[in-house]
């Protein structure tokens, strides 16, 4: 990667053509939309509500299905940055089928989406149990070659343990966080805002709790950690390097800030370095545990 600024999953992703557009943002590299097996609808609307802090989502994994995504894959190589593609499944077997053709397609790197708190069957209901992803992590390890990433839930008090259990388990990385496990009352219609009543919380609302987790998971774990939530900026983005993050995703940012987060992030922080006397970015990746 050129700079530590990633588009994050669930955000444009899932075009080629959305895709693109994030790079010509700046990004250093491109998560996809969470791909699954077949095409996949998701819940009917409203599935989105924008608050004043950040966003509320129940999408229920929309998606094309892998078969129709190869398509796509090809046409945001051109971007010249790498891919990961973000893959869900219902189980370890077809967690490693999925992560086998997103390598075909060309990903540089899987993301395995363990954590979306809103598709019941999928995500987080398995990314929980310790035992559960180690068996999702091995069995996709012995199908790719390709990094693979555990994107997790700050929905549990597991997290540590299910860290340690990916880890152990060969992820070459843990992107945290997903988002927190949220709800939206329209007090004039006496009904839930989101079709699905529940969804996920995202934006600066919970970047305390994503830079509290990248944190705790830096001093527990010896693979490098991504962090996610609530990335807006520059200070933002150094907050969780600074707790030990090596690189950052931005998703809502894109939404509140524009595409040109990614180089407002970069430049900023390259001028903290030269104010600062940091050559390498590297320098600054955990020193609040100093």
């Amino acid at each position: 990667m050129e700079n530590p600024t990633m588009l994050a999953s669930g955000i444009m992703g899932e075009t080629g053509g959305s895709l693109l557009a994030m790079a010509k943002g700046g990004a250093g590299a491109l998560v996809t939309k969470s791909i699954g097996s077949v095409p996949r609808q998701g819940h009917k609307n409203p599935t989105l509500v924008e608050l004043e802090f950040g966003y509320m989502n129940a999408m229920g994994l929309p998606n094309p299905g892998i078969e129709a995504f190869g398509e796509e894959m090809y046409e945001a190589s051109k971007a010249g940055i790498p891919i990961v593609g973000s893959v869900f499944g219902s189980s370890a077997e077809e967690f490693a089928s999925l992560a086998r053709k997103m390598q075909g397609y060309g990903a540089e790197a899987l993301e395995l989406n363990l954590s979306c708190p809103h598709a019941k069957g999928y995500g987080m209901e398995m990314g929980v149990d310790p035992d559960v992803v180690a068996g999702i992590i091995k069995e996709v390890k012995a199908a790719v070659v390709i990094p693979v990433f555990a994107k997790l839930t700050p929905n549990t008090h597991k997290l540590i343990e299910v860290a340690k259990a990916a880890e152990d388990a060969g992820a070459d990385a843990i992107v945290a966080i997903n988002t927190l496990k949220a709800m939206k009352i329209d007090v004039d219609a006496r009904m839930p805002v989101l079709s699905n009543r529940y969804g996920g919380l995202s934006g600066p609302a919970v970047r305390g709790v994503g830079v509290r987790c990248v944190y705790e998971l830096f001093e527990a774990l010896k693979i490098p950690v991504i962090g996610v939530g609530g990335v807006e900026d520059w200070r933002s983005a150094l907050e969780y390097i600074m707790a030990g993050a090596v690189a950052v995703q931005i998703g809502s940012g894109v939404g509140r800030v524009g595409t040109q987060v990614f180089g407002d992030v970069c430049s900023g922080i390259s001028a903290y370095m030269a104010e600062n006397g940091f050559r390498d970015i590297t320098q600054l990746v955990g020193v609040a545990h100093d």
